[in-house]
């Protein structure tokens, strides 16, 4: 997306399908992932600072701006929720352009997408850092993968969605690599459970592998589980998940599945008279669901990893200012994607200016690492960059939809795995 003379949003296509940012005013660029290809180092010289920033030579760098790599899965699985993760990182971006940018220079980005594929992240990467020089990559993706030992091996910044798995790599940077199922336990005894259902969409390895997780956790802290109860709607009835679940003694929900697929079994436990002391979905956190699916998710509370929106405050006032503004296509800036682009973007320029005036990759993630106290600007809770590969996010917030299934309440601001507010 380029911003011209009158801050308007247009969008250039480059020979052979490559989008570019820029503009006449304001040269803005939202960015998830930041690759580097290769370390390179800068010279600081005496004098201006438009000497200064002249005389760097890291990829990507110049007198007035840095160049990043956006790689989003636009296509493939998931792309519904990453496209409005782009936007969040063009109204981060947008912002920081707005202000002055970083250390004089502009943030812009060039973008690719890898359609949720291994093989076509790891093309999409080489030809960003290797082709196109940027300074690092913002990634939007759950095929990052296929490039990662590449990325490290070249000393590229990485900047964006992380699993656990991916919490090796050291030149990979996310606030959150795992979360703490103990948190969601303790959510669920708070509100009276004491055995729960665990619903799931599919069989499929990576889901059963992450159920157990939970109920292992659970396990810890005296709070018993079903065994899994796997529900598709194209082929498995709600009523009889429902029943399942009953039957299992269940008294509260865990579902691992869509929005659909949790309001449906819901409406079903309600048919048959299971009473429920929670039910907790990890998906779903967004006002657009509600508008068509909100009453059969009434009383259904989401984990939220961020200072939820509904909590109000100045952080997020400016969040919301930001998408108006520099995404205005997105008609619902309350979006839990959106969001995390926001803050994934917000980190890359955390890196960016601790680097200092001239920036190299080696100084980003040396200086990135050492910020023991991230908390972007009070959007989350303040995290040790330097350790949270290795410590899951133990502390974060639930939301609940209220009985007429028209909003989201903060039922908890912050409850962490101990069972306290941290």
């Amino acid at each position: 997306m380029l911003f011209g003379i009158a801050g308007r949003p247009l969008s250039l296509v480059q020979p052979g399908g490559k989008m570019r940012t820029g503009g006449l005013r304001c040269l803005l660029c939202a960015a998830v992932a930041v690759l580097l290809a290769g370390v390179s180092g800068c010279a600081a010289q005496s004098g201006s600072p438009e000497a200064t920033a002249a005389a760097c030579d890291s990829p990507g760098v110049t007198a007035d701006q840095v160049r990043l790599g956006l790689v989003v899965s636009d296509s493939g699985t998931g792309s519904l929720a990453f496209s409005s993760a782009r936007a969040g990182v063009d109204a981060r971006l947008g912002l920081a352009n707005a202000e002055g940018g970083v250390h004089g220079r502009k943030v812009v980005y060039d973008w690719e997408d890898d359609k949720a594929s291994q093989s076509d992240n790891a093309q999409v990467v080489r030809d960003l850092v290797a082709g196109d020089s940027v300074f690092g990559i913002l990634s939007v993706s759950i095929a990052l993968g296929g490039s990662l030992d590449e990325t490290e091996k070249q000393g590229v910044p990485v900047v964006g969605l992380a699993v656990e798995s991916w919490a090796r790599y050291q030149n990979l940077f996310a606030y959150a690599y795992q979360t703490s199922p103990l948190t969601v336990g303790r959510y669920i005894q708070a509100a009276g459970g004491k055995k729960v259902g665990i619903l799931v969409t599919g069989s499929q390895d990576s889901v059963l592998s992450t159920t157990n997780l939970y109920r292992d956790a659970f396990r810890q802290i005296g709070l018993d589980s079903t065994d899994v109860v796997s529900f598709a709607s194209a082929s498995t009835s709600p009523l009889r998940a429902a029943q399942q679940l009953a039957a299992a003694g269940a008294d509260s929900l865990l579902g691992f599945t869509s929005a659909e697929d949790m309001a449906a079994v819901i409406g079903a436990a309600r048919q048959a008279n299971l009473n429920l002391a929670a039910s907790v979905s990890l998906s779903g956190y967004a006002r657009s669901t509600l508008s068509s699916l909100g009453r059969g998710l009434a009383g259904v509370s989401i984990p939220v990893y961020f200072r939820p929106f509904e909590a109000g405050g100045a952080d997020l006032d400016r969040y919301v200012a930001a998408m108006i503004k520099y995404s205005p296509e997105t008609t619902q800036p309350q979006q839990e994607f959106a969001m995390y682009g926001y803050l994934w973007a917000d980190m890359f320029l955390r890196g960016l200016e601790v680097a200092g005036d001239c920036p190299t990759r080696n100084t980003f993630m040396t200086g990135l690492r050492q910020q023991r106290s991230y908390d972007a600007d009070g959007l989350l809770a303040p995290i040790n960059l330097g350790t949270n590969a290795q410590n899951p996010l133990g502390c974060y917030a639930f939301v609940k939809v209220n009985p007429a299934g028209t909003a989201f309440d903060v039922a908890r601001e912050r409850l962490c795995e101990d069972g306290t507010s941290g």
